[in-house]
């Protein structure tokens, strides 16, 4: 039984195409000992097929629907953009908190981003301990402090 105040694990979507930057967010999850579920899509078309539970991941069960996406906009086939705009475009995919996390600090990109529907816009750190950090505070934040939606809500 979970202790008062305690949480099940919660599944994160990460979507990157950097080796490096997938394992430093893992390793961070990881240190983080909270239990949560990592799932990486490395470009946009993955992430697609991820969140919309197509090809790969059209079997029960390969394709949770994630609590919280964590979401680079350089990415091959479909960019970070043109994924952020599907999702909160779908009713039933509206509602998952979507991180930008990206190495971009450029304010159009920024911009670009809120104006589509972001609800968070982060620029990666360069020095490992810094992305330990963010990504615990993104964990603490998201995870243990915000209210997240029901994951079968997909009212508008």
């Amino acid at each position: 039984m979970d202790a008062p105040n305690s949480h099940p694990p919660f599944d994160i979507l990460l979507v990157e195409d950097n080796p490096a930057d997938v394992e430093i967010t893992i390793e961070a999850f990881r240190r983080s000992r909270k239990g949560n579920h990592v799932f990486v899509c490395h470009d946009g078309e993955e992430a697609l097929d991820f969140l919309f539970q197509r090809g790969q991941y059209s079997k029960p069960g390969t394709a949770p629907r994630p609590d919280l996406i964590l979401l680079d906009l350089n990415l091959p086939k479909k960019n970070g953009v043109e994924v952020l705009e599907q999702v909160k475009t779908d009713l039933r995919m509206k509602g998952i908190p979507v991180v930008v996390l990206t190495t971009s600090d450029r304010e159009e990109d920024v911009a670009r981003c809120y104006k589509v529907g972001a609800n968070s816009y982060l620029t990666k750190p360069v020095q490992f301990d810094d992305c330990l950090k963010l990504v615990e505070d993104i964990q603490q934040y998201w995870l243990q402090i915000s209210k997240l939606p029901p994951k079968n809500n997909t009212a508008p």
